[in-house]
């Protein structure tokens, strides 16, 4: 077990949140007993889901180096960072470029409190942390407009955070809002969950655990309403897929297997 980290008033111990969550699944030492409690639930009713945490950094990373590389992006909006870990976006980003920019923007406590290490860049570059909600784009893009130029090409980072955001809450409202203000050229790069694989009895145990109140409720998306996200943008090849066939790297043993997570990138 991890050792318990330094107690912070502005962080609720008593209330699962995603970010600690994932970072358990990663492996990682920045969770509290009910975030491990609330990620094992998780996990015995949907044992993929740490393997899917694992496969979603190798697509972070597949997506800026194509990004920041082919496409020549120079500025990223990484929304629901979650907390630090082995190659975060800028990283990533001005590995390709030193003078790449990235903005990051979370809502956990425990995120904020580790902002010093995501904003270890280059000299050339830029990072900035945001303490904001994905529910509220207004607030994001004007803190963000004081690091990155909405003149030039950004790219909208939501990596496994739109499942967060349920339908009554509008999330292609929120994407939408988003990427209105963005330049031609702009680019939108998700993933989140789905259920491609499982089908109805991964419905069940997250319906299961949403009524549970054990953890944030999570809504699965399919690829047609995963589609949705996209309206109005040029889709990259391959469209979208799962996590695992978006520009896989090469395997002597074909392509590797579907798993329960889709994801897209498009173009505005």
């Amino acid at each position: 077990m991890a050792d318990e980290l330094e107690f912070d008033p502005q962080i609720d111990t008593s209330v699962p949140h995603s970010a600690r969550m994932w970072n358990y699944w990663l492996g990682g030492k920045d969770h509290y007993p009910v975030d491990r409690e609330a990620g094992d639930q998780f996990r015995e009713a949907f044992p993929d889901i740490v393997a899917i945490a694992r496969l979603s950094r190798h697509l972070l990373a597949r997506m800026v180096g194509y990004l920041a590389g082919e496409a020549g992006v120079r500025q990223f909006l990484d929304i629901g960072t979650g907390l630090p870990t082995v190659d975060n976006t800028h990283t990533l980003a001005q590995r390709v470029d030193p003078t790449a920019r990235v903005v990051y923007v979370d809502n956990d406590p425990l995120v904020l409190a580790h902002a010093r290490a995501l904003l270890v860049g280059t000299p050339e570059g830029a990072t900035h942390y945001i303490d904001a909600d994905l529910r509220d784009p207004d607030r994001i893009l004007e803190a963000a407009a004081g690091t990155l130029d909405f003149d030039r090409p950004v790219a909208l980072m939501l990596m496994g955070i739109l499942g967060y955001v349920q339908e009554s809450e509008d999330p292609y409202g929120i994407v939408k809002r988003l990427l209105d203000p963005l330049p031609r050229g702009s680019y939108l790069a998700m993933w989140d969950g789905s259920n491609v694989v499982t089908g109805p009895a991964l419905d069940e145990a997250q319906e299961s655990l949403n009524a549970s109140a054990a953890m944030p409720p999570y809504t699965l998306r399919d690829r047609e309403r995963m589609a949705g996200f996209f309206h109005g943008l040029e889709l990259v090849d391959p469209g979208i897929v799962s996590i695992t066939l978006w520009r896989p790297d090469p395997d002597p043993f074909g392509p590797p297997a579907e798993v329960d997570g889709l994801c897209g990138v498009g173009r505005k």
